[in-house]
């Protein structure tokens, strides 16, 4: 049955928030990663430091760090969790031009923390679009994936290919 699979769904199909209160707490981690490809003089001055709006690479990594706490408030079915970490790192990649990010997110709980970690890779990525805009407006997010996770019943996820090359020009 779509429900049995899908468990934001009731029985009649309608969206509800999932009930966790009897589900054991346990140690939830998650990671996530995406991209930001941009031109290689747009890289360079992200690298430098050289943009009007200042550190990119540090406001991106709070944008993140701000935005995994926050995730409940964005998206409508999610339980607030206690985050107890979340690490978000970008890495300049000048072979491909983009800018790697990568998000891992833990907690103790009773339900898992993979939209937190996706969440902040996102509103990273989309901060490094904000401040690098005026000079290059062709970048473009992408891979924004879940890439491993561990807890709950569910168990331990680990994607097949973590090392995606940047889409085709």
């Amino acid at each position: 049955m779509l429900e049995d699979r899908l468990t934001h769904l009731d029985e009649n199909g309608t969206a509800h928030m999932v009930d966790v209160g009897s589900k054991p707490e346990t140690e939830r981690l998650a990671v996530a990663g995406g991209e930001v490809l941009m031109q290689p003089e747009t890289l360079r001055l992200i690298a430098e430091g050289a943009l009007k709006k200042g550190d990119v690479l540090s406001v991106a990594k709070i944008a993140g760090i701000m935005a995994a706490k926050r995730t409940s408030e964005l998206i409508p079915l999610c339980h607030p969790l206690p985050l107890t970490h979340i690490e978000v790192t970008l890495t300049v990649d000048a072979v491909h031009n983009r800018i790697l990010i990568q998000a891992t997110a833990r907690t103790v709980g009773k339900t898992g923390v993979e939209m937190e970690a996706l969440t902040a890779v996102s509103v990273a990525a989309l901060t490094l679009y904000d401040m690098a805009k005026a000079v290059d407006r062709a970048m473009r997010i992408q891979n924004i994936r879940l890439l491993e996770k561990h807890g709950g019943k569910s168990g331990s996820y680990l994607a097949e290919d973590t090392t995606d090359p940047p889409a085709a020009e």
